[in-house]
């Protein structure tokens, strides 16, 4: 192993000289290429390739996978076969693995590498084997700009894969690096990739274990846990180990958001992407939310997408480069089959984060969020929890409380021209969750005064003055609908420092 090490030592330094980053693969490219790269066509890329720089010949070789002539890399060619990285032959390197640069969460960095298995593309008449061990992707990235930037000494990486969660973890430009990270995987060959990834990323000392779910952790507790699960649902056992748990249905993710609060220490997270099912008679925010309910924690499950049965089996089929087979028509027709015998009308897609604060009762938010928001969202997770808490004991103190209005919200009157009143307020969120809100008078005059000193019994009773409206119906006004305000993210309750 001591050659392996020194190897992968050497080839993440002749990395980084070559410029090969998000960025520097990103300029190379240029946007017609790189959008065509993004729909898995690399001509385009081949060609803005072709000039023999050391970043031209690793964008080629690692990310088009395409043979270079090891000319191109002589410096570094030696240790790319060592560490298992390629292999030459007839004086060209072929890449035996993926290797591929990770941007930091907020899009200003690099943060390493991640090694995995060789892309499977469509039309390449192969598809991934059992073992087969994916990169970064959408839904990889999607975790790591979920995860919190508040600072974490003990961390777990549940299912690492190739070990992207474990890299971004590291990254010290999101926030200070945590003293022990643990990453653990069911597959063998996953922790072997992972390992080379932290290698490459100078990411040292993480713990790797083997092992479902929180088997490998027993009696462990941690500051945060994050999870990218095996969470597709398919109709049989578990044919891909990167994707599929062999649980049925989404018990998986179930499991999941039910054991891990035990393993939390006091105000840690736990933060996964799942996909849930739509099971027809029962509502999926009710069914989801009882999970939650179950685990004592403050929680926000957001369902970003949703998909129906037929949808959901192309999409899996083709990732697992199935479609146009022979096999594709049975295939797809099991999926249906499957979701048919369950009663399965969709199937959601979305992120879930627990918070063990130790309340008696617990804030938990279920609901659908189909548009964009401000990234990275781990920026401000906490601060959208302490507002569900906040609104959840806002009803009882309500004329005691300071409040303020949140920071980044315009204001829009909607009616026709040179009317006196407007038809509509809308308050309006210009980032984090974007949100909009249709308000009423006493709530847009809050807005505007509110700043949180001062307490706002008074502020509504100046409001009650100013509208010639009932003292007494407008602070019940104000208890009925500031607590929607206030979860939502508009308006704010100082929390003592």
């Amino acid at each position: 192993m001591p050659d392996l090490h020194s190897s992968l030592r050497r080839v993440r330094a002749a990395l980084e000289d070559a410029g090969y980053t998000v960025a520097g693969v990103r300029e190379l490219l240029g946007p017609v290429a790189g959008g065509a790269l993004a729909r898995d066509e690399i001509v385009p890329a081949v060609r803005a390739t072709g000039g023999g720089s050391p970043l031209e010949a690793l964008t080629r070789l690692f990310w088009l996978q395409v043979p270079v002539g090891a000319a191109a890399l002589k410096g570094t060619a030696d240790d790319l076969v060592a560490a298992g990285l390629a292999e030459a032959s007839g004086g060209e390197l072929r890449a035996r693995l993926h290797v591929e640069p990770l941007e930091s969460v907020t899009g200003d960095g690099h943060a390493g590498y991640a090694v995995s298995d060789l892309k499977v593309r469509p039309g390449s008449g192969a598809g991934p084997a059992a073992d087969h061990v994916v990169g970064a992707g959408g839904a990889s990235g999607n975790l790591a700009r979920l995860v919190i930037h508040k600072p974490v000494d003990n961390v777990l990486d549940l299912g690492t894969g190739c070990g992207v969660q474990a890299v971004h973890l590291a990254d010290a430009s999101v926030r200070p690096r945590p003293a022990r990270i643990t990453a653990t995987d069911v597959s063998p060959r996953a922790l072997r990739l992972a390992a080379m990834s932290f290698a490459l990323s100078g990411v040292d000392g993480v713990e790797l274990l083997d092992g479902p779910l929180l088997e490998p952790v027993r009696e462990r507790r941690f500051d945060l846990i994050v999870s990218n699960p095996p969470f597709v649902v398919a109709p049989s056992g578990r044919r891909f180990t990167y994707r599929e748990s062999g649980l049925p249905g989404d018990e998986f993710c179930r499991r999941l958001v039910a054991e891990a609060p035990a393993h939390l220490t006091d105000g840690g997270h736990l933060q996964l992407l799942a996909n849930w099912l739509h099971v027809d008679g029962t509502p999926w925010d009710e069914r989801v939310g009882a999970w939650a309910e179950g685990s004592g924690c403050d929680a926000w499950i957001v369902q970003r997408d949703v998909q129906d049965p037929a949808e959901y089996a192309e999409l899996w089929l083709r990732d697992s480069c199935e479609t146009g087979t022979p096999e594709y028509r049975s295939r797809y027709g099991e999926w249906l089959d499957h979701f048919e015998r369950l009663g399965i009308t969709g199937i959601g897609f979305g992120w879930i984060t627990l918070r063990k604060s130790g309340a008696a009762r617990p804030a938990i938010r279920v609901e659908e969020l189909r548009h964009a928001v401000e990234q990275p969202v781990g920026a401000y997770v906490d601060d959208v929890l302490n507002g569900f808490a906040a609104a959840r004991e806002f009803s009882t103190v309500c004329g005691q409380v300071t409040l303020g209005a949140a920071a980044g919200i315009t204001q829009e009157q909607i009616g026709p021209p040179g009317a006196e009143d407007p038809e509509r307020i809308v308050l309006r969120q210009s980032g984090r969750l974007m949100r909009a809100a249709g308000i009423g008078t006493v709530e847009a005059a809050l807005a505007g005064v509110c700043d949180g000193d001062i307490p706002l019994e008074p502020l509504l009773d100046a409001i009650a003055q100013l509208t010639d409206m009932d003292p007494g119906a407008v602070r019940a006004h104000a208890t009925a609908v500031l607590p929607e305000l206030i979860a939502d993210g508009f308006f704010e309750v100082p929390r003592p420092d």
